[in-house]
């Protein structure tokens, strides 16, 4: 865990956050591991090129990339952010959002959304993704589905060709509690034999989502995963079941950061561009605003461990 310095005017939960999504300062950007340069990367271009001044309502999504994406939004400045509403998918969003002294609305106050951007657990060749290893891809689907464009950000790891060849833990399926035992018979019965609850790591018994439902982790064959669409209209179907987490056709385009710098872009239409390079960040209206790079700075609290 990263350790993380006092700065004036940074709040203890700043320093918090930052340590829980493992997201460190620009200071130290340059010794980021390749994979979180990658996710990086991509999140800077994503917002580059989708996050554009006339958008004013704008969905965050989930995961690791995320914090990448708001670093770049609040270097936009304050001039531009301070007429826009950010609706997050989950408590991780929320609190970037919040932190970042952004304005926090809901979806239910913004139903129509500019534009979501949010990472992904897999993503095949048509775009659709497997989405929900963090127990928020109810929220995130009603996010995605609310914004005239939905954008994957994600290390070049998530990019593959048939859903379920590097994610391995299976399709995420969020369910009613006191369902989930005949949910298990039924998605064993249709296909997924290693269908298995999600149980707490740090907590006794099952995940509980911000939803208060459980989640089942349920892996299907390349031969179930070649049609993502099918299998998904089939497990939504199962009485009990509240939100799958297959996406499908559903992103206008999915920016894949590589190990090499480059940015590996694909649209919804086909197309796949290779950006060379991202610039290291857009002006600031006050160099105090940029979110991660001076807000905190590296060194250490108390005993050297993140707060």
């Amino acid at each position: 865990m990263s350790t993380l310095a006092t700065h004036p005017g940074a709040s203890r939960r700043a320093y918090r956050l930052l340590a829980w999504v493992d997201c460190p300062p620009r200071s130290v950007l340059k010794n980021l591991s390749a994979i979180e340069a990658s996710k990086r990367l991509a999140a800077y271009t994503a917002v580059d090129k989708h996050i554009l001044p006339e958008h004013k309502y704008i969905g965050i999504g989930s995961g690791s990339t995320v914090p990448y994406v708001v670093e770049r939004i609040v270097a936009q400045g304050a001039a531009v952010n301070k007429d826009r509403v950010f609706i997050p998918t989950g408590f991780q969003s929320k609190e970037l959002i919040v932190d970042a002294n952004l304005q926090l609305g809901d979806v239910d106050q913004y139903p129509t959304l500019d534009v979501t951007i949010d990472g992904a657990d897999e993503v095949d060749a048509d775009l659709n993704c497997i989405k929900g290893g963090g127990a928020c891809h109810l929220r995130e689907k009603v996010l995605a589905e609310a914004a005239i464009t939905w954008v994957i950000v994600a290390d070049f790891r998530k990019n593959s060709s048939v859903l379920g060849t590097t994610y391995k833990k299976g399709v995420p399926v969020e369910v009613a509690p006191f369902a989930y035992a005949k949910l298990l018979a039924n998605l064993r019965m249709i296909g997924s034999p290693d269908a298995a609850l999600r149980m707490a790591v740090n907590k006794a018994g099952p995940i509980v989502t911000d939803n208060g439902n459980f989640v089942i982790d349920a892996p299907f064959g390349p031969e179930y995963m070649k049609d993502p669409l099918t299998l998904l209209t089939r497990i939504k179907m199962l009485t009990g079941v509240v939100e799958v987490g297959l996406f499908c056709h559903m992103a206008k385009a999915a920016y894949f950061g590589n190990e090499d710098g480059s940015v590996t872009v694909r649209h919804n239409d086909g197309r796949v561009e290779e950006v060379q390079s991202t610039p290291d960040a857009p002006a600031v209206q006050d160099p105090s605003e940029s979110y991660l790079s001076n807000k905190l700075s590296t060194a250490e609290i108390g005993n050297g461990h993140a707060v």
